[in-house]
């Protein structure tokens, strides 16, 4: 494969490039929620599945858990979540919504859902789009596989 220098052609950059476009797309009907993209995608996560463990949530979201605890030490502060120690391990961090965190689940999710429509996808084409980005992410995966052996 020929390596091109020129900025414009460096997958790497307009990944790069794309994510802080999310971020920016997300922004305005975050804001009146006073989420940041990060706290968004770790609802959405909860959303899925509650009450999870700190380890849980931080595989799910390829988080750290030194990235993760103060984003959900924020959460928790803003009455999206609570964090609890397991009863039958004092080890484990168990997270779960409030039911401020449950009740807005809707009103956030219709206004994350106009920032697609605002995209002009079909439904077809989202779901193209969805699938090269997730071919990119498995060769990412595979590669760096093949550079830790």
């Amino acid at each position: 494969m020929n390596f091109s220098i020129d900025l414009d052609k460096q997958l790497c950059f307009q990944i790069s490039r794309t994510h802080q476009l999310y971020n920016k797309l997300y922004q305005k009907p975050l804001k009146q929620f006073n989420l940041t993209y990060v706290q968004y995608i770790t609802l959405l996560a909860l959303w899925k599945e509650d009450g999870v463990t700190v380890n849980t949530l931080s595989r799910e979201l390829d988080l750290t858990n030194g990235t993760l605890t103060p984003l959900l030490k924020r959460l928790e502060k803003a009455g999206w979540i609570t964090r609890e120690r397991d009863k039958k391990d004092e080890r484990r961090l168990i997270v779960s919504l409030t039911e401020r965190g449950k009740q807005l689940q809707g009103e956030i999710t219709n206004c994350t859902e106009m920032c697609l429509n605002e995209m002009g996808y079909t439904p077809e084409g989202f779901n193209q789009a969805l699938a090269n980005v997730q071919d990119i992410q498995n060769r990412l995966k595979m590669a760096i596989e093949r550079q830790a052996d």
